[in-house]
């Protein structure tokens, strides 16, 4: 069994971020309710336990507290900010709240050797208003900041830490090497989270869900649903058929690609299905991005049973859903999060349907999904694809679906992502320059009409957003700042070939507080 760490969440909103980290540093890591049932984490046999932050105080009535099983297990425990403050508290230390409260950057003076964090000073990211007023007993202060007496602290010989700041986001710059000096060095967790290893485990796992019997595929021909086909059929073979709904949805020239990457170079018996008029149809006049999403996934799987009923009515279905998607969509059974917006192939799936779902993704983020995908053999033009939303232009035409509008939007979308392609700024490979190429570029047509001039007269058209987007887990975002003239000759292009589109504009917002999708 790989060597794996538990993440207790405590409802902090980089605690996904964690998870990341560790996940880096090649070690298998679950993230879990701080209150999840005791059977359901000890079943992942933890080498070692980290607890997230959160927005609460622990001495406030009915703040979230260490369960008992962690703090018995004699395995190292590693408490960042809120998880810090609980595990003080648990273990006979003293929390109060700070005069002064610390947010954004501060410097980390290091006091003592120690495990996780070199000597001298660093930049961290501090993020609380609570602090420690003396550590537990065994425990040693390691390291100080302005406003935090207490920033680290440990019990080295019990293998238990403490960090008021966050190791996992970008601005502090040697988190990284915290969060894997815990899980290699003082956890004793091995390496060995690698795309070798999960492709393993998950043909495993495949096997014994379906056995022998017929799997169908739903391929949307980006990269989550690719790989995931892929995975299955290295799992079963010819138990799989994979379904390509052709949803009228697609970006410019998507459904003849995927015919050819699927059939000629995988080899994939494909079943194309023409459904246009169909989610025309239903999506006629209806302008609310939720339901749209309800009625897409509704209507994918209502495809799905139909073809399914022509091939024998296998009862498994593979979708392509990964971590993000059950992270925003707030799936029960992981982070008690606030959902942001249903994703199609997770919180839009229909109460009733035929199918038990095979999601062999569903624990990977994205970068762990293109190398699993290249381990898989797949072409780098399929695994390096820009990502795609379930729903299709559905959710990027903002406002009713037509036809007319439909193909307005997948013009404009495929000159913005051709010139960024001409331009090299869309991140196309994994040696990608990452400051430079964009993660996720496209184009948004918005029900807003204004006026303009064309050939001396008036007009009064759409306008089309173009959002460019730099991330590396796609949890958080921030806007890509494309040269001035490449913008120039997008919009250019776009008033000139587009009908009935007079005005570009740019999204400079990052993730959060906007998601990367506009709906």
């Amino acid at each position: 069994m790989t060597d794996a760490i538990a993440i207790l969440d405590f409802g902090s909103q980089t605690s996904q971020l964690i998870a990341r980290r560790v996940r880096e540093a090649q070690v298998y890591c679950e993230l879990f309710p701080w209150d999840a049932p005791a059977e359901q984490v000890l079943a992942l046999e933890p080498k070692g336990y980290i607890l997230s932050g959160g927005p609460a105080s622990v001495y406030e009535p009915g703040a979230p507290t260490i369960p008992a099983y962690v703090l018995n297990s004699q395995r190292p425990i590693l408490g960042i900010c809120y998880g810090m403050q609980a595990l003080t508290q648990a273990l006979g230390g003293k929390v109060d709240a700070s005069a002064q409260r610390e947010y954004g950057l501060a410097q980390l003076e290091t006091l003592h050797p120690n495990p996780l964090v070199d000597r001298g000073a660093q930049p961290v990211w501090m993020s609380h208003g609570d602090r420690i007023e003396s550590p537990p007993p065994g425990f040693s202060v390691l390291g100080r900041s302005e406003n935090s007496p207490v920033a680290l602290m440990g019990d080295v010989e019990r293998g238990l830490f403490g960090l008021q700041f966050h190791p996992e986001v970008h601005h502090t710059p040697g988190g990284r090497q915290i969060l894997q000096r815990f899980v290699i060095e003082v956890c004793q967790a091995r390496p060995q989270w690698t795309p070798e290893s999960i492709i393993h485990e998950s043909v495993h796992r495949i096997r014994q869900q379906v056995g022998e019997e017929l799997v169908i595929s739903a391929v949307s021909g980006g990269v989550d649903s690719s790989v995931a086909t892929a995975m299955v059929q290295k799992a079963v073979g010819e138990q799989l058929a994979a379904v390509f709904v052709d949803t009228g949805l697609l970006r410019q020239g998507e459904a003849a690609q995927v015919k050819v990457v699927l059939q000629e170079k995988l080899g994939i018996e494909l079943i194309t299905v023409d459904a246009v008029q169909q989610f025309m149809s239903a999506l006629k006049g209806v302008t609310a991005p939720e339901e749209k999403r309800r009625i897409i996934g509704e209507l994918f799987i209502r495809t799905f049973e139909e073809q399914a009923r022509q091939i024998g009515a296998p009862r498994f279905l593979v979708q392509g859903t990964i971590y993000p998607d059950v992270v925003e969509s707030s799936a029960p059974d992981r982070a008690k999060a606030q959902r942001i917006k249903t994703h199609h192939n997770v919180g839009g799936l229909p109460e009733k349907m035929n199918f038990t779902l095979v999601e062999p993704l569903r624990y990977l983020f994205k970068d762990e999904v293109r190398a699993v995908g290249e381990a898989l053999g797949l072409p780098s033009e399929m695994v390096w694809r820009q990502p795609f939303p379930g729903p299709g232009l559905a959710v990027r035409c903002l406002g009713e679906i037509t036809y007319e509008r439909i193909e307005r939007l997948r013009a404009a979308d495929a000159i913005f992502t051709g010139e960024l392609a001409a331009a090299g700024l869309l991140r196309m490979t994994a040696q990608a320059d990452q400051t430079r190429g964009t993660a996720q570029a496209f184009a948004v047509l918005l029900p807003v009409y204004s006026v303009g001039v064309m050939g001396d007269q008036r007009t009064y058209q759409e306008t089309v957003a173009l959002r460019a987007v730099t991330t590396q887990d796609f949890m958080t975002a921030d806007w890509a700042r494309l040269p001035d003239d490449v913008l120039a000759k997008v919009a250019n292009r776009i008033v000139n070939e587009v009908q009935g589109v007079n005005r570009v504009v740019y999204d400079i917002t990052s993730k959060p507080p906007a998601t990367i999708e506009w709906e």
